[in-house]
């Protein structure tokens, strides 16, 4: 991270993904394995991101992306 305070990435090349997972459980046991992996580390975050939720805030659904509405 830029800042400890921030999500805001210093090097997006350096991103270390750890997994998919089938359920939050999964993800959460994943990220709280990590995370104390690099308890020391102010500068090195880990978070579960939610892939349904990463898609462009301006761009408009498509007709497939709304029928999980």
């Amino acid at each position: 991270m830029t800042d400890p305070s921030s999500t805001e990435f210093r090097d997006t090349d350096e991103i270390d993904i750890v997994g998919i997972y089938p359920n939050y459980a999964a993800a959460y046991d994943a990220w709280k394995s990590k995370a104390q992996q690099t308890v020391d580390n102010a500068h090195m975050r880990y978070f579960i991101a939610h892939l349904h939720r990463l898609h462009d805030e301006e761009k408009h659904d498509t007709d497939t992306e709304r029928l999980g509405d």
